[in-house]
């Protein structure tokens, strides 16, 4: 099945391409260039095709009104403390964007940038590759990032990787924004997660370094819940849970059901955490389409946040003896 290629835009006088997969189950994924972005993805449901991520219709609302959505965030995703961090005795200053701390790499990070992309018909993928140049955003060492799209069924995998010829830290996530319904929000879906603990927020949305059990918080997805409270009333997300380490990549770490449970979303990964985001603070419009408050759900499968600044957590320094790889697989049927 062949993998269809065309112009989508342009952005700094660099062609951005869209790439459309097609997989014999009817699945259909559109992704863009720029930033990695999974533009559309149409599953088939009675009576049709049905969209499943939040984005837009024409390139140019991207640059302008799009809070990452679908792309690519990093090189370090999250929030990273004061925008700054020290290595191997050297404290590095970086670019801010979110109230004098660094957020998904900083104003350019690798979600806002355009990336070189091939098609992969043979296997129905699309390969991306970007060189992240020593200094940007601040952060140290040329850096040359892979992004592999592949379609399967209903299953889109990707693989991520990075090579760095200096130690830095690098945490990319995917980031779509998810509606399995077709209503204007996603509070009624039905959340599962296998995380039995969750990493502690101070201000602004910034780990304490404390990792603290979900029995009876709102972060206690274990046996299923929507986000609403027990009186009904919506709940706002924007955290990581630590998922259980006890399991196969075969397992799925997240399982999400759509209000009319036409469609299930089960999200397998290699990471230890996981950022669960509603939409907490959407609010664009553009193309006729308003999206608004808990819009859609976001699963940012990923290294623990600002890791950089607490030494306890997972290490996610990565350099000549150490590359990046990442694996995360969602289907959607």
């Amino acid at each position: 099945m062949s993998v269809a290629v065309e112009e989508f835009g342009s952005f700094n006088g660099k062609r951005v391409e869209q790439f459309k997969l097609r997989s014999d189950t009817g699945v259909e994924v559109d992704i863009i260039s720029w930033g990695v972005l999974v533009r559309d993805w149409r599953v088939p449901v009675a009576g049709g095709l049905r969209s499943v991520v939040l984005g837009y219709d024409k390139f140019d609302s991207y640059p302008a009104h799009s809070p990452y959505f679908g792309s690519l965030a990093g090189r370090v995703a999250n929030r990273i403390k004061d925008a700054k961090f020290t290595l191997d005795g050297k404290t590095y200053q970086l670019k801010t964007n979110f109230v004098g701390h660094t957020l998904h790499g900083g104003p350019e990070g690798i979600g806002r940038l355009v990336w070189d992309g091939e098609a992969d018909s043979a296997n129905n993928a699309v390969r991306f590759t970007l060189d992240s140049p020593d200094g940007a955003m601040g952060f140290p060492g040329n850096v040359k990032f892979t992004a592999t799209y592949t379609l399967t069924g209903n299953r889109l995998r990707l693989d991520l990787s990075a090579k760095a010829d200096r130690r830095t830290p690098i945490n990319v996530v995917q980031h779509q924004y998810f509606n399995l319904g077709t209503g204007s929000d996603v509070l009624d879906h039905s959340y599962k997660i296998d995380a039995a603990a969750y990493t502690e927020l101070g201000g602004p949305l910034i780990p304490t370094g404390a990792i603290l059990p979900v029995d009876g918080t709102i972060w206690d997805f274990r046996e299923g819940r929507t986000m609403r409270d027990a009186a009904g009333k919506p709940i706002d997300y924007d955290g990581n849970v630590v998922l259980n380490t006890d399991r196969r990549f075969e397992d799925p770490v997240a399982v999400v059901t759509g209000p009319d449970k036409l469609l299930t979303l089960k999200l397998y990964t290699d990471r230890p955490g996981l950022q669960v985001y509603n939409s907490v603070t959407t609010d664009v419009s553009a193309e006729g389409k308003h999206y608004g408050n808990h819009c859609g759900f976001c699963l940012e499968d990923q290294d623990l946040p600002d890791a950089v600044n607490h030494p306890h957590f997972p290490s996610t320094i990565y350099g000549p003896d150490r590359d990046y790889s990442h694996r995360v697989d969602i289907e959607i049927a």
